[in-house]
Formats: structure tokens, sequence, C-alpha cells
């Protein structure tokens, strides 16, 4: 072979292992929408373990950093691809940093999880590695002792990973959308061991035996090579994990959905607003007929059919069971006046506010939740006014015919979309946050401080609501802090209008789906752009009695659109705490840091 051959060829070999790195990268990228490729969670890895456990030269753990950045680059470059509708330099800011995270798995992997490298050694690394794997495999009776090591290996990678996982939905406020195991949404038989250690520990079982898959793979082909093959005691125990799951999860469907409950009927009414960053594209008088016309033509519409079906039921005998809603929902911010609220708790608002109330409510007895900025005042003389330097907070209102009016104050805000760190004293984050978005910065919402359930009344049972804003439906180790015993409801009001027609609003409900799971209380959001949807205790949207999609979509699927949906909820009157609600995520990062001394150890007695 040429001189020139021979370097082409070696360049071309060490092309391999960053070419795989990316490979699984945007196989993770695709496990969720717009793609929901869901089902190659169970091969995405292999290529980003055969690189990082092959990297060679005296400093693998570096060489793992960097293939595990690279992996890192292709899946947050394409699956956040929609920050690029408010930012273009956000969305590639966002997407370099979470990287961090999988190559600091990467780093690990390679250095003190390696089954083809645990101890120092030195000159032709990768023909030490295939000479280590001969000699243990010519062993009399060694299959035993390598099944142990690789399912030993294959933990620590796989709890480490979700380590990362976690630290990535915690560290800055965190960004968790979009783990592994969010691959499972649409897979309701796996998904329900989320109510163990959480949505992070969900991703656990994919990369264990991913990594027990790399190792068998290499021993087989020595195996076959010298034409002996042995028993693969660590496959056989990662299949046997993957069945139990299984059967868990068939178990906690049988279960969880049988449970007795109280019926509540809420009707979700979506307008579709068009957004540019923060600022809508309506005029404040569109926006509230919008609403008015919206929710009176719903109201009106089953009122028809409940006439309809009292006819019937007449002529032809047996019961009727009517659909008057016991809620109307609208979405965040959906109002443009604000709610002023004063210390002793009373409250005022905008005469526009007080118009489209006033003209809901004349249509019937119901309870209207909805978004709504919410602002500290005080009172003058007779008047009630704005305080000098008033907080300001986005907040979910429950409001019923008798102006009895309670709200929740949302606490985990958005990272320059609801405040910018140390803008007063880096006022250039401003106009940047401005050049970048298109609108004009506001000032920054305060946060929330309360984590008390709010209540509602539901055929004569209290039944506690955990409230959300906006993303902090995919804040687990939030939202678990108001789980309480007796039956509860999670609510969530959203506007992903900022993020247009992207996947966002799709992946903001892929990922919200599974507090359901984990807290194993029914969950209703209602949204902007979509998704709107009811989610029962097991992450399903399934009408309780028909089975079908309980979710606004028109008539091509899409959810990007206006209308109004009646969302039939069953909350269970005694529920079950999960494990994760009990635990919390201190479950998984135990499991983490469980990996990271068995992995260090490891490498030290080997």
């Amino acid at each position: 072979m040429s001189e020139g051959a021979s370097a082409g060829a070696k360049v071309g070999r060490g092309l391999l292992r960053p070419a795989a790195a990316l490979a699984s990268g945007v196989t993770m990228a695709v496990l969720v929408p717009p793609f929901d490729l869901g089902g190659l969670v169970w091969v995405a890895f292999l290529p980003l373990l055969a690189a990082v456990w092959s990297a060679g030269g005296k400093r693998p753990g570096w060489r793992g950093f960097g293939l595990g950045y690279l992996a890192g680059l292709g899946a947050f470059v394409i699956a956040f691809e929609w920050l690029r509708v408010v930012s273009p330099v956000g969305w590639i800011a966002v997407a370099a940093f979470l990287s961090l995270y999988p190559a600091l798995w990467g780093m690990f992997a390679a250095k003190f999880a390696n089954p083809w490298r645990e101890a120092p050694v030195s000159g032709d690394d990768e023909s030490r590695i295939a000479k280590k794997v001969r000699e243990k495999s010519a062993k009399k009776d060694n299959h035993w002792r390598q099944s142990l090591r690789s399912l030993r290996i294959a933990f620590c990678v796989a709890a480490v990973w979700c380590l990362t996982e976690w630290l990535r939905s915690w560290v800055f406020t965190g960004f968790g959308w979009n783990s592994l195991g969010v691959a499972f949404h649409r897979t309701p038989v796996m998904a329900q061991s989320a109510d163990l250690l959480g949505i992070c520990g969900l991703s656990f079982l994919p990369v264990f035996l991913q990594a027990v898959l790399v190792q068998t793979g290499l021993r087989l082909w020595q195996e076959a090579k010298g034409g002996k093959l042995r028993p693969h005691i660590d496959f056989g125990v990662a299949a046997t994990l993957i069945a139990l799951a299984f059967c868990y999860g068939v178990w906690r469907l049988h279960t969880v959905g049988k449970q007795e409950g109280v019926r509540l009927k809420v009707l979700l009414v979506q307008l579709n607003i068009p957004q540019e960053a923060a600022r809508r594209l309506w005029s404040p008088t569109d926006i509230h007929l919008g609403y008015e016309e919206e929710t009176l033509k719903a109201l009106r519409a089953i009122e028809e059919q409940d006439a309809e079906a009292f006819e019937k039921a007449a002529a032809e005998g047996g019961d009727v069971v009517l659909n008057t809603p016991d809620w109307v929902m609208w979405p965040e911010s959906s109002l443009v006046g604000r709610i002023l609220r004063l210390e002793d708790g009373s409250w005022g608002t905008w005469d526009e506010n007080l118009q489209t109330m006033s003209r809901v409510f004349g249509e019937g007895d119901f309870t209207l939740v909805m978004g709504l900025n919410e602002i500290e005042g005080e009172m003058l003389g007779d008047a009630m006014v704005e305080k000098e330097n008033a907080r300001v907070w986005n907040s979910l209102v429950l409001l019923n015919p008798q102006n009895d009016l309670q709200t929740f104050r949302k606490h985990h805000l958005v990272i320059f979309g609801e405040y910018i760190p140390l803008v007063e004293e880096l006022p250039f984050l401003k106009t940047l946050y401005e050049q970048q978005s298109g609108a004009q910065y506001g000032g920054a919402f305060s946060k929330g401080e309360s984590f008390d359930p709010l209540i509602a009344e539901v055929e004569g049972e209290t039944v506690g609501l955990i409230p959300t804003v906006c993303f902090e439906d995919t804040v687990p180790r939030l939202m678990r802090r108001f789980v309480r015993s007796g039956p509860q409801l999670i609510l969530n009001v959203t506007n992903d209008g900022w993020f247009k027609d992207s996947p966002a609003a799709a992946q903001h409900y892929a990922n919200a789906k599974f507090r359901a799971i984990e807290l194993r209380r029914p969950m209703v959001r209602c949204a902007n752009t979509g998704v709107s949807a009811a989610v029962n205790s097991v992450g399903s949207s399934a009408h309780p009695v028909t089975g079908e999609p309980q979710e606004l979509r028109d008539e091509d699927g899409s959810h990007l659109t206006r209308g109004w949906l009646l969302a039939d909820v069953r909350i269970p009157t005694r529920p079950a705490l999960s494990l994760y609600a009990v635990i919390g995520d201190a479950g998984v990062v135990v499991l983490g840091l469980l990996g990271l001394v068995v992995g260090v150890a490891g490498r030290r007695k080997g």
C-alpha cells in the first residue's frame, strides 16, 4: 500500500469514532417529536458506546469527553432547533452548553467504566484490547466472571447517564427536556416505571441493555473466531430486567386505571393567536372577543347536544348524562388586563377583563380557570391602584361566579423569557435580548413563594390542584412539592405560541405527560397553540368511556388550531403515593453516585 493510501486509511479510521458519536446524537434527537421514532431508543447508544470504549491514546477520558460532546451536539442542535424561532444565537448557545453533560458522561465511560481498558495500558491500545479479550475468553469457566464484569460496567454507565440527565434538569435552573426516557411517551407499558425514579431513572434500562449488547457482541465475535461459544449471563440479566419492567407496566396500567374517582368536565378553549416572541399579533380587543366568541360557541353547542340527549332519553327511556362543563379553561396570559391584588387578598382587574368574564359567566354556572398576569396593588383613598415598584407574577387563576378568586404565582421562571439574570448590572443583556427576539423587554416577573395546592369542589369532594404555568409541567421536582394525600389534579396553562409552528409544543406535551405518571395524578392542560389535552394517571389522553384521545387537534391532526374540547377527567379519590412522589430525585441521585463509586473503584482494582 502506498504512503498516500495508508495515510488516507488512517484518516478514515480516525473519523469513524466521531461519526459514530454523531450518529448516536442524531438518533437521540429523532426519538422525540416531530420525528417520534421512539423505538430507536434501544439502539441509539450502540455507536457511541463502541466509540467511547475503543478510544485509544494516553488520555482516553478527554477523548471520551470529545465524543460525548459530539453526540450531545448532534442531539441538541436538532431536537431544540425550535429555539431558533426566538433566538438563533440562543439556540446554538443552549445546544453547546447542554452538550457538556453527555461529554462528562463520555469522559467517565472512557476512563472509569471501560470494559476494554479498565487498567492503564501502554503501546498499541487497540491490539491490547483484542489480546485481553482473547485471553479472558480462553480461560476455562471464565464466562461467569466476564458476565458479572459486563453487568457492573453496564450498571455504571447507565446510572451515571441518569445522573447527568438529572444535572441537566437542575444546574442553572435546568433544562431537562427530552431525556432518553421521553422516547416512551407513546409506549404506555414501558413509561409506567417513571413512577419509581422519575423520568431520568426511566433512561436507565435502554443504556444498560445497550452497554451489555456491545460487550456481549465483542465477546461473541472473539468466541466465534475461537470456535467455542459460551453462555452470556449478562445478556440474560438485561433481558430479564426489560421483561420485569414490561410486567410492572402492565400491572400499573391495570391497577391505576381501575381506581374509583370523581368526574370533572372541563371545556378547553384555544385560539392559536400568532406571536413574535412575547408580542401577540392580535389587538387586545380581538383577543378578548376571540375568547368570548369561542367559549360561547362551545357552551351553546354543548347545550344543544344535552338537549338532544335529553329528548332522546325521554322518548326511548334510560338515563342521560349531561355534558355541561364544571370548568372553562383558557391558556397562559389569556386576557390582556392584569389582576390587581392587595395584601388582604382582595382584588380588582381591568374593565375589559370584567366585561369578558361577565359575558362568559352569563352562559352557565362554572369555574373559570385561566392564566393572567398578577400585580401588587394598594388602596389610594377609595381607589385600587398599582404599587410603586410593584412585583408582577405570571399566575394561574381560578374564579367562580361569586367572584371567589384563587391564584398560583409561577415559581420556575424561564431564563431570557421571563427574567434576564444580572440585567441591572449588565444592561447590554437587555439589548441583546431585544435584538435576538425582536420584542421589547418589559421587565422581569417575580417568583411565587407558596407550595400549597389550590382547592376546588368536584362532586362534593374537595380536590387539591397542583398548579403549573408554562414549562413548569416539565419540572417534576417542583410539582412533587404540591403532592398531598387525597384526590388531586394537575393543572397547566401555557402559551407555546412563542415558537410558532415548530415542534416546541409537541415536545412540551411529550415531556409533560410523564408528570401524571410520576405523581399518579391526572392532568388537564390548556395552551394557546396546543397541545390542549386531558391526561389520566397512566399518562394517556384516552377518554374514560369512549377511549378516544382527548387532545384538541384539527382534521389533519395538527394542534395548531383554533377550537374547543370538552374533556372528561376522572380524579381518583384515593390515589396512591408513588415512590417518586415520596423520595423525589434522591433515588436517581443515589443511583448515579453509586455508579460513579463502583466505576472508579473498578478502575483501580482492574
